[in-house]
C-alpha cells in the first residue's frame, strides 16, 4: 500500500528518531496497529489503511527499531491555523515515556518551525493511558465529542478532545 510521503525534517532525542515514513514501513505499522494494545483504539481496519494513506506521518525509531507512527495534520485558514496529532506505539514500547517524547518533539517542531499557536488531540476517553501521556506535556481535556469514531467493534465510541496552546508546551 502506497503511503503519504511528506517533506518533513528526521527530528532526534536521545533514544529516539522521528523520521519521514517510507513505503518499506507501511506493512510492519499495520502489524503494530493489528495488535492488543493498539488495536482497540483504531478503529476499523479501513481506517488503518486509511491512516498511512491520508496524512502526513513519522515513523518512530526506537534504537534503530520501528516502534511506531506519529501522524499531524495541519490547518492553513490563516484564521483558524492550528495542528492535530495522533500517535500509536507497538506495546514494548509502550509505558517508557517515549510516547510523551515523541508527541513534545512533534509539538515543538509543529510551533517552532510549522507557526501553529494551537494543537489538538483526540484520544478514546477510554484510552486513560492515552490521555495521562498527553496530560504529561501539557495537554489539556476540552470536552468529550459523543459517539466520534467508530472502534474494531464497529460501535460507536466517546473521544475526548485535548489542547494545547504553544506556551503550555512543557
Amino acid at each position: 500500500m502506497p503511503i503519504v510521503i511528506c517533506v518533513q525534517p528526521t527530528l532526534h532525542t536521545h533514544r529516539l528518531t522521528l523520521r519521514p515514513l517510507e513505503d518499506h514501513d507501511a506493512d510492519a505499522l499495520v502489524a503494530i496497529i493489528d495488535r492488543p494494545g493498539v488495536r482497540e483504539w483504531w478503529g476499523t481496519e479501513n481506517t488503518c489503511e486509511n491512516l498511512l494513506e491520508d496524512q502526513p506521518a513519522f515513523a518512530i525509531d526506537v534504537d534503530g527499531e520501528l516502534a511506531g507512527w506519529l501522524g499531524y495534520w495541519e490547518e492553513e485558514d490563516g484564521d483558524y491555523h492550528h495542528a492535530s496529532m495522533d500517535i500509536f506505539l507497538a506495546p514494548e514500547f509502550q509505558g517508557g515515556g517515549l510516547g510523551p517524547a515523541a508527541l513534545r518533539l512533534v509539538a515543538r517542531w509543529l510551533v517552532d518551525e510549522r507557526g501553529h499557536h494551537r494543537l489538538t488531540i483526540d484520544p478514546d476517553v477510554r484510552n486513560e493511558r492515552a490521555i495521562r501521556a498527553y496530560e504529561a506535556i501539557g495537554f489539556r481535556r476540552v470536552g468529550i465529542m459523543r459517539r466520534y469514531s467508530r472502534g474494531p467493534d464497529w460501535e460507536w465510541h466517546d473521544g475526548l478532545l485535548m489542547d494545547l496552546l504553544a506556551e503550555e508546551l512543557t
